[in-house]
Protein backbone atom coordinates (compact mmCIF):
# COMPACT_ATOMS: atom_id res chain seq x y z
CA UNK A 1 0.00 0.00 0.00
CA UNK A 2 2.82 2.56 0.40
CA UNK A 3 2.93 5.61 1.92
CA UNK A 4 -0.66 6.18 2.54
CA UNK A 5 -0.43 9.35 4.89
CA UNK A 6 -0.84 11.82 2.00
CA UNK A 7 -3.84 10.72 1.07
CA UNK A 8 -5.71 9.95 4.62
CA UNK A 9 -4.96 14.13 5.27
CA UNK A 10 -6.62 15.10 1.67
CA UNK A 11 -9.59 12.35 3.15
CA UNK A 12 -9.31 13.99 6.67
CA UNK A 13 -9.66 17.47 5.43
CA UNK A 14 -12.87 16.81 2.59
CA UNK A 15 -14.73 15.19 6.10
CA UNK A 16 -13.76 18.43 7.95
CA UNK A 17 -15.20 20.41 5.18
CA UNK A 18 -18.72 18.40 5.03
CA UNK A 19 -18.99 18.46 9.16
CA UNK A 20 -18.33 22.33 8.68
CA UNK A 21 -21.06 22.83 5.93
CA UNK A 22 -23.29 20.25 8.17
CA UNK A 23 -22.95 22.17 11.04
CA UNK A 24 -22.75 25.56 9.70
CA UNK A 25 -26.33 25.51 7.46
CA UNK A 26 -28.00 22.10 8.82
CA UNK A 27 -31.15 22.95 7.75
CA UNK A 28 -30.91 23.45 4.28
CA UNK A 29 -31.32 20.85 1.82
CA UNK A 30 -28.44 22.13 -0.45
CA UNK A 31 -25.72 22.36 2.42
CA UNK A 32 -27.13 18.69 3.27
CA UNK A 33 -26.23 17.57 -0.25
CA UNK A 34 -22.71 19.32 -0.26
CA UNK A 35 -21.70 18.04 3.34
CA UNK A 36 -23.10 14.41 2.14
CA UNK A 37 -20.83 14.57 -1.26
CA UNK A 38 -17.88 15.55 0.56
CA UNK A 39 -18.30 12.79 2.96
CA UNK A 40 -18.39 10.46 0.71
CA UNK A 41 -15.87 11.61 -1.11
CA UNK A 42 -13.74 11.11 2.13
CA UNK A 43 -14.57 7.72 2.40
CA UNK A 44 -13.69 6.87 -1.24
CA UNK A 45 -10.60 8.28 -0.32
CA UNK A 46 -9.55 6.35 2.88
CA UNK A 47 -11.00 3.17 2.16
CA UNK A 48 -9.50 2.46 -1.78
CA UNK A 49 -5.98 4.20 0.13
CA UNK A 50 -5.73 2.27 3.14
CA UNK A 51 -7.60 -0.89 2.01
CA UNK A 52 -6.41 -1.79 -1.64
CA UNK A 53 -3.29 -4.10 -1.49
CA UNK A 54 -0.06 -3.82 -3.60
CA UNK A 55 -0.28 -7.34 -4.55
CA UNK A 56 -0.59 -8.00 -8.33
CA UNK A 57 -3.93 -8.89 -8.60
CA UNK A 58 -6.67 -7.09 -6.72
CA UNK A 59 -8.76 -9.16 -4.65
CA UNK A 60 -12.78 -9.93 -5.97
CA UNK A 61 -14.09 -7.63 -2.85
CA UNK A 62 -12.60 -4.33 -3.75
CA UNK A 63 -14.92 -3.81 -6.50
CA UNK A 64 -17.34 -2.92 -3.67
CA UNK A 65 -14.87 0.43 -2.96
CA UNK A 66 -15.83 1.55 -5.89
CA UNK A 67 -19.58 2.43 -4.12
CA UNK A 68 -18.26 5.46 -2.11
CA UNK A 69 -16.86 7.07 -5.61
CA UNK A 70 -20.11 6.76 -6.74
CA UNK A 71 -22.24 8.23 -3.99
CA UNK A 72 -19.82 10.97 -3.97
CA UNK A 73 -20.53 11.51 -7.62
CA UNK A 74 -24.86 11.05 -7.39
CA UNK A 75 -24.46 13.22 -4.71
CA UNK A 76 -22.42 16.00 -5.92
CA UNK A 77 -24.62 16.18 -8.83
CA UNK A 78 -27.82 15.78 -6.39
CA UNK A 79 -26.30 19.32 -4.58
CA UNK A 80 -26.61 21.15 -8.25
CA UNK A 81 -30.18 19.41 -8.74
CA UNK A 82 -31.20 21.06 -5.26
CA UNK A 83 -29.86 24.27 -6.07
CA UNK A 84 -31.89 24.13 -9.08
CA UNK A 85 -34.71 24.14 -7.67
CA UNK A 86 -34.39 27.02 -5.35
CA UNK A 87 -33.43 29.37 -8.63
CA UNK A 88 -36.28 30.40 -10.26
CA UNK A 89 -36.63 30.55 -14.02
CA UNK A 90 -38.67 32.73 -16.37
CA UNK A 91 -41.56 31.14 -18.14
CA UNK A 92 -39.39 31.19 -21.10
CA UNK A 93 -36.43 28.71 -19.91
CA UNK A 94 -37.43 24.89 -19.76
CA UNK A 95 -35.42 23.99 -16.43
CA UNK A 96 -36.47 19.91 -17.55
CA UNK A 97 -33.19 19.86 -20.26
CA UNK A 98 -31.02 20.65 -17.02
CA UNK A 99 -32.61 18.23 -14.53
CA UNK A 100 -32.42 15.46 -16.93
CA UNK A 101 -29.17 15.76 -17.70
CA UNK A 102 -27.98 15.61 -13.41
CA UNK A 103 -30.45 12.25 -13.25
CA UNK A 104 -28.28 10.96 -16.70
CA UNK A 105 -24.78 11.82 -14.67
CA UNK A 106 -26.41 10.24 -11.96
CA UNK A 107 -26.86 7.20 -13.81
CA UNK A 108 -23.66 6.85 -15.34
CA UNK A 109 -21.69 6.63 -11.56
CA UNK A 110 -24.63 4.15 -11.42
CA UNK A 111 -22.85 1.86 -13.94
CA UNK A 112 -19.21 2.66 -12.64
CA UNK A 113 -20.03 0.91 -9.66
CA UNK A 114 -21.66 -1.84 -11.40
CA UNK A 115 -18.42 -1.90 -13.83
CA UNK A 116 -16.13 -2.55 -10.72
CA UNK A 117 -18.72 -4.56 -9.03
CA UNK A 118 -18.28 -7.03 -12.37
CA UNK A 119 -14.24 -6.15 -13.00
CA UNK A 120 -12.81 -5.51 -9.60
CA UNK A 121 -9.25 -6.48 -10.68
CA UNK A 122 -9.55 -4.00 -14.36
CA UNK A 123 -10.68 -1.40 -11.93
CA UNK A 124 -7.51 -1.18 -10.05
CA UNK A 125 -5.06 -2.41 -12.31
CA UNK A 126 -5.85 -0.57 -15.62
CA UNK A 127 -7.68 2.63 -14.20
CA UNK A 128 -6.23 3.66 -10.68
CA UNK A 129 -2.78 2.00 -10.82
CA UNK A 130 -2.31 3.82 -14.08
CA UNK A 131 -2.31 6.99 -12.80
CA UNK A 132 0.30 8.62 -14.61
CA UNK A 133 1.65 5.39 -17.10
CA UNK A 134 2.63 6.43 -20.45
CA UNK A 135 0.52 3.48 -21.95
CA UNK A 136 -2.87 4.19 -19.92
CA UNK A 137 -4.54 5.70 -22.43
CA UNK A 138 -4.14 3.07 -24.67
CA UNK A 139 -5.93 0.59 -22.55
CA UNK A 140 -9.40 -0.38 -22.41
CA UNK A 141 -9.95 -1.16 -19.13
CA UNK A 142 -9.00 2.91 -18.25
CA UNK A 143 -12.05 3.84 -20.65
CA UNK A 144 -14.28 1.80 -19.24
CA UNK A 145 -13.82 3.62 -16.40
CA UNK A 146 -13.22 7.11 -17.12
CA UNK A 147 -16.29 7.11 -19.51
CA UNK A 148 -18.63 7.17 -16.67
CA UNK A 149 -16.75 9.28 -14.62
CA UNK A 150 -16.17 12.47 -17.40
CA UNK A 151 -19.73 11.42 -18.44
CA UNK A 152 -20.97 12.54 -14.86
CA UNK A 153 -18.93 15.73 -14.47
CA UNK A 154 -19.25 16.59 -17.64
CA UNK A 155 -23.33 16.34 -16.96
CA UNK A 156 -22.39 18.16 -13.39
CA UNK A 157 -20.98 21.23 -15.91
CA UNK A 158 -23.60 21.21 -18.40
CA UNK A 159 -26.22 22.06 -15.92
CA UNK A 160 -23.86 24.33 -14.08
CA UNK A 161 -23.75 26.43 -17.30
CA UNK A 162 -27.43 26.21 -17.90
CA UNK A 163 -28.48 27.33 -14.15
CA UNK A 164 -25.99 30.21 -14.24
CA UNK A 165 -27.58 31.30 -17.31
CA UNK A 166 -30.89 31.91 -14.94
CA UNK A 167 -28.70 34.48 -13.04
CA UNK A 168 -28.56 32.57 -9.21
CA UNK A 169 -28.56 34.71 -6.19
CA UNK A 170 -24.92 36.20 -5.35
CA UNK A 171 -24.14 33.96 -2.52
CA UNK A 172 -24.87 30.38 -4.37
CA UNK A 173 -23.55 31.89 -7.43
CA UNK A 174 -20.24 32.34 -5.30
CA UNK A 175 -20.41 28.12 -4.22
CA UNK A 176 -21.63 27.31 -8.04
CA UNK A 177 -18.57 28.79 -9.62
CA UNK A 178 -16.40 27.40 -6.97
CA UNK A 179 -17.79 23.88 -8.10
CA UNK A 180 -16.69 24.82 -11.65
CA UNK A 181 -12.87 25.70 -10.19
CA UNK A 182 -12.88 22.82 -8.21
CA UNK A 183 -13.76 20.31 -10.89
CA UNK A 184 -10.63 19.85 -13.06
CA UNK A 185 -8.40 19.67 -9.89
CA UNK A 186 -10.84 17.04 -8.40
CA UNK A 187 -10.69 15.13 -11.59
CA UNK A 188 -7.11 15.24 -12.26
CA UNK A 189 -6.40 13.28 -9.42
CA UNK A 190 -7.22 9.89 -11.04
CA UNK A 191 -5.15 10.43 -14.00
CA UNK A 192 -1.99 12.16 -12.16
CA UNK A 193 0.80 10.31 -10.16
CA UNK A 194 0.11 9.40 -6.46
CA UNK A 195 1.82 12.47 -5.18
CA UNK A 196 0.78 15.01 -8.24
CA UNK A 197 -2.67 13.81 -7.68
CA UNK A 198 -2.97 14.15 -3.96
CA UNK A 199 -2.03 18.24 -4.41
CA UNK A 200 -4.35 18.48 -7.10
CA UNK A 201 -7.24 17.49 -5.00
CA UNK A 202 -6.22 19.79 -2.27
CA UNK A 203 -6.19 22.47 -4.33
CA UNK A 204 -9.71 21.40 -5.54
CA UNK A 205 -10.67 21.70 -1.71
CA UNK A 206 -9.51 24.66 -1.49
CA UNK A 207 -11.18 26.32 -4.19
CA UNK A 208 -14.54 24.81 -2.97
CA UNK A 209 -13.93 26.26 0.73
CA UNK A 210 -13.44 29.86 -0.98
CA UNK A 211 -16.75 29.51 -2.30
CA UNK A 212 -18.77 28.00 0.37
CA UNK A 213 -16.77 30.54 3.08
CA UNK A 214 -18.09 33.88 0.67
CA UNK A 215 -22.00 31.42 0.91
CA UNK A 216 -22.01 31.15 4.41
CA UNK A 217 -21.02 35.16 4.59
CA UNK A 218 -22.96 36.30 2.70
CA UNK A 219 -26.11 34.19 3.99
CA UNK A 220 -25.07 35.71 7.35
CA UNK A 221 -25.12 39.39 6.32
CA UNK A 222 -28.64 38.59 4.82
CA UNK A 223 -29.56 36.66 8.03
CA UNK A 224 -28.72 39.98 9.70
CA UNK A 225 -31.09 42.10 8.03
CA UNK A 226 -33.88 40.15 7.32
CA UNK A 227 -34.47 38.98 10.37
CA UNK A 228 -35.39 42.66 12.07
CA UNK A 229 -38.78 42.24 10.30
CA UNK A 230 -39.35 39.33 8.65
CA UNK A 231 -41.04 36.23 9.76
CA UNK A 232 -39.19 32.76 10.77
CA UNK A 233 -40.87 31.56 6.90
CA UNK A 234 -39.80 34.58 5.23
CA UNK A 235 -36.21 34.35 6.48
CA UNK A 236 -36.03 30.68 5.63
CA UNK A 237 -37.47 31.36 2.10
CA UNK A 238 -34.71 34.21 1.77
CA UNK A 239 -32.03 31.89 2.73
CA UNK A 240 -33.16 29.53 0.44
CA UNK A 241 -34.02 31.76 -2.80
CA UNK A 242 -31.40 34.72 -2.04
CA UNK A 243 -32.84 38.35 -1.39
CA UNK A 244 -33.28 39.15 -4.89
CA UNK A 245 -35.83 36.26 -6.01
CA UNK A 246 -37.53 36.17 -2.48
CA UNK A 247 -37.81 39.65 -2.48
CA UNK A 248 -38.52 40.70 -6.31
CA UNK A 249 -41.64 43.21 -6.69
CA UNK A 250 -45.04 41.47 -6.68
CA UNK A 251 -48.53 42.11 -7.01
CA UNK A 252 -50.17 40.16 -3.68
CA UNK A 253 -53.48 40.22 -2.39
CA UNK A 254 -52.72 40.37 1.35
CA UNK A 255 -54.09 41.50 4.89
CA UNK A 256 -52.51 44.42 6.50
CA UNK A 257 -52.61 44.75 10.37
CA UNK A 258 -51.60 47.98 11.76
CA UNK A 259 -51.56 48.45 15.31
CA UNK A 260 -50.81 51.23 17.95
CA UNK A 261 -50.79 52.42 21.91
CA UNK A 262 -53.31 54.76 23.53
CA UNK A 263 -52.39 57.68 25.21
CA UNK A 264 -48.68 57.08 24.73
CA UNK A 265 -47.63 60.57 24.12
CA UNK A 266 -49.34 61.42 27.44
CA UNK A 267 -47.52 58.45 28.70
CA UNK A 268 -44.42 59.56 27.31
CA UNK A 269 -44.22 62.92 28.78
CA UNK A 270 -44.96 61.92 32.28
CA UNK A 271 -42.21 59.27 32.78
CA UNK A 272 -38.36 58.73 32.59
CA UNK A 273 -36.99 58.15 28.89
CA UNK A 274 -35.75 55.11 30.07
CA UNK A 275 -38.95 53.93 31.40
CA UNK A 276 -40.41 54.93 28.04
CA UNK A 277 -38.08 52.41 26.16
CA UNK A 278 -38.60 50.03 28.50
CA UNK A 279 -42.34 49.86 27.57
CA UNK A 280 -41.75 49.95 24.01
CA UNK A 281 -39.08 47.38 24.47
CA UNK A 282 -41.11 44.99 25.60
CA UNK A 283 -44.14 46.02 23.50
CA UNK A 284 -42.30 45.57 20.40
CA UNK A 285 -41.27 42.06 22.02
CA UNK A 286 -44.77 41.04 22.24
CA UNK A 287 -45.84 42.05 19.28
CA UNK A 288 -43.24 40.16 17.31
CA UNK A 289 -44.12 37.01 19.09
CA UNK A 290 -47.66 37.04 17.94
CA UNK A 291 -46.50 38.04 14.29
CA UNK A 292 -44.33 35.07 13.90
CA UNK A 293 -46.72 32.44 15.23
CA UNK A 294 -49.08 33.73 12.76
CA UNK A 295 -46.73 33.80 9.83
CA UNK A 296 -47.12 37.86 9.21
CA UNK A 297 -44.44 39.59 8.33
CA UNK A 298 -43.78 42.96 10.39
CA UNK A 299 -43.40 45.98 7.83
CA UNK A 300 -42.70 48.81 10.06
CA UNK A 301 -41.86 49.61 14.07
CA UNK A 302 -42.86 53.75 14.06
CA UNK A 303 -42.90 54.98 17.81
CA UNK A 304 -45.82 53.02 19.28
CA UNK A 305 -47.34 51.80 15.80
CA UNK A 306 -46.36 48.81 14.06
CA UNK A 307 -47.39 47.94 10.89
CA UNK A 308 -47.74 44.16 9.70
CA UNK A 309 -48.38 42.29 6.51
CA UNK A 310 -50.35 39.26 6.66
CA UNK A 311 -49.29 37.31 3.02
CA UNK A 312 -46.84 38.75 1.71
CA UNK A 313 -43.99 38.35 0.90
CA UNK A 314 -45.30 34.60 0.92
CA UNK A 315 -48.37 34.32 -0.33
CA UNK A 316 -51.04 32.75 1.88
CA UNK A 317 -54.86 31.90 0.96
CA UNK A 318 -56.15 32.32 4.64
CA UNK A 319 -54.58 35.66 4.92
CA UNK A 320 -57.54 37.06 6.21
CA UNK A 321 -58.37 34.80 8.71
CA UNK A 322 -54.72 34.64 10.36
CA UNK A 323 -54.89 38.30 10.19
CA UNK A 324 -57.96 38.58 12.08
CA UNK A 325 -56.86 35.82 14.51
CA UNK A 326 -53.81 37.58 15.16
CA UNK A 327 -55.44 40.90 15.98
CA UNK A 328 -57.15 39.09 18.50
CA UNK A 329 -54.42 37.40 20.06
CA UNK A 330 -52.68 41.02 19.98
CA UNK A 331 -55.43 42.97 21.27
CA UNK A 332 -55.38 39.92 24.09
CA UNK A 333 -51.60 40.08 24.87
CA UNK A 334 -50.90 44.11 24.88
CA UNK A 335 -53.85 44.73 26.97
CA UNK A 336 -52.02 41.93 29.59
CA UNK A 337 -48.82 44.33 28.84
CA UNK A 338 -50.88 47.36 29.88
CA UNK A 339 -52.23 45.80 33.18
CA UNK A 340 -48.48 45.72 33.81
CA UNK A 341 -47.40 48.70 32.84
CA UNK A 342 -50.51 50.43 35.12
CA UNK A 343 -48.29 51.83 38.24
CA UNK A 344 -45.46 53.35 36.02
CA UNK A 345 -47.92 56.05 34.55
CA UNK A 346 -50.91 57.46 32.95
CA UNK A 347 -52.66 54.94 31.43
CA UNK A 348 -52.23 53.09 27.96
CA UNK A 349 -54.46 51.36 25.89
CA UNK A 350 -54.49 49.40 22.18
CA UNK A 351 -56.27 50.00 18.84
CA UNK A 352 -56.05 48.00 15.98
CA UNK A 353 -57.71 48.35 12.44
CA UNK A 354 -57.08 45.82 9.71
CA UNK A 355 -58.33 45.85 5.76
CA UNK A 356 -57.38 43.48 2.92
CA UNK A 357 -56.50 43.81 -0.29
CA UNK A 358 -54.28 44.12 -3.57
CA UNK A 359 -50.48 45.64 -3.04
CA UNK A 360 -47.73 45.49 -4.46
CA UNK A 361 -44.60 44.51 -2.28
CA UNK A 362 -40.86 44.91 -2.83
CA UNK A 363 -38.17 46.02 -1.51
CA UNK A 364 -36.49 49.82 -1.92
CA UNK A 365 -33.76 51.64 -0.57
CA UNK A 366 -30.19 52.55 -1.46
CA UNK A 367 -26.81 50.49 -1.25
CA UNK A 368 -26.17 51.21 2.95
CA UNK A 369 -30.22 50.23 3.82
CA UNK A 370 -33.07 48.55 2.21
CA UNK A 371 -36.53 48.21 3.75
CA UNK A 372 -39.64 45.66 2.67
CA UNK A 373 -42.34 47.98 1.83
CA UNK A 374 -45.69 47.03 0.40
CA UNK A 375 -47.59 49.91 -1.49
CA UNK A 376 -51.74 49.72 -1.96
CA UNK A 377 -55.12 50.66 -0.55
CA UNK A 378 -55.16 48.18 2.21
CA UNK A 379 -52.29 49.21 3.53
CA UNK A 380 -53.42 52.63 4.07
CA UNK A 381 -56.90 51.44 5.04
CA UNK A 382 -55.64 49.56 8.00
CA UNK A 383 -53.55 52.27 9.38
CA UNK A 384 -56.81 54.99 9.15
CA UNK A 385 -58.90 51.77 10.63
CA UNK A 386 -56.01 52.18 13.41
CA UNK A 387 -56.46 55.53 14.10
CA UNK A 388 -60.30 55.51 14.65
CA UNK A 389 -59.92 52.61 16.94
CA UNK A 390 -60.41 53.24 20.37
CA UNK A 391 -59.00 51.23 23.35
CA UNK A 392 -59.75 47.57 22.91
CA UNK A 393 -61.05 48.06 19.62
CA UNK A 394 -60.58 45.86 16.76
CA UNK A 395 -61.51 48.06 13.32
CA UNK A 396 -61.81 45.78 10.10
CA UNK A 397 -62.90 46.80 6.10
CA UNK A 398 -65.67 45.67 4.31
CA UNK A 399 -63.10 42.84 2.28
CA UNK A 400 -61.62 41.22 5.57
CA UNK A 401 -65.26 40.64 6.88
CA UNK A 402 -65.89 39.00 3.49
CA UNK A 403 -62.80 37.04 3.82
CA UNK A 404 -62.30 35.79 6.92
CA UNK A 405 -65.85 33.98 7.00
CA UNK A 406 -68.01 34.33 10.38
CA UNK A 407 -66.52 36.22 12.86
CA UNK A 408 -68.35 37.48 15.99
CA UNK A 409 -68.59 41.53 15.45
CA UNK A 410 -70.48 44.27 15.22
CA UNK A 411 -71.42 47.27 12.35
CA UNK A 412 -70.35 50.13 12.59
CA UNK A 413 -71.77 53.61 11.21
CA UNK A 414 -69.81 54.28 7.71
CA UNK A 415 -66.72 56.97 8.17
CA UNK A 416 -65.00 59.35 6.20
CA UNK A 417 -61.65 58.69 6.67
CA UNK A 418 -57.96 60.77 5.38
CA UNK A 419 -57.49 59.67 1.52
CA UNK A 420 -60.87 58.10 0.79
CA UNK A 421 -63.65 60.06 -0.67
CA UNK A 422 -66.35 58.41 0.22
CA UNK A 423 -67.59 57.04 3.19
CA UNK A 424 -66.14 54.04 4.85
CA UNK A 425 -67.46 50.73 5.78
CA UNK A 426 -66.18 48.89 8.74
CA UNK A 427 -66.68 46.65 11.29
CA UNK A 428 -65.39 45.88 15.09
CA UNK A 429 -64.38 42.64 16.11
Amino acid sequence: MGNITPQILVSVVALGMALAFLSADRRSKTSRALAGALGTTSLAIFLNQSLIPDAAHAPTWSGWLAIPESLAIVTMLEWLLRVRRTVPAPAEFDTRFGDRVLRFGQICAGFYTLFALLWPDVRIEQFLRSAGGSGAFLRGGFWLFTVPVLLSVLAGLTSLVLLLNRRPDRAERARLLAFAGCTPFMLSGFVLPTNLGTIAIVIGEMILLIGAVHYHVLQGRRGLFMARFLSPEVAKLVSERGLRQAMQDNQLTITAVACDLRGFSSFARAVPSQMVIQVLREYYDAVGAVVARYGGTIKDYAGDGVLVLVGAPIAMPDHAARATEMARQLRATCQQLVGQWRDTGPSLGIGIGVASGPVTVGVIGGVSRMEYTAVGTAVNLACRLCEQAHDGEILIDTSTRIAAGNLPMSERPAVVLKGFGDPVAHFAI
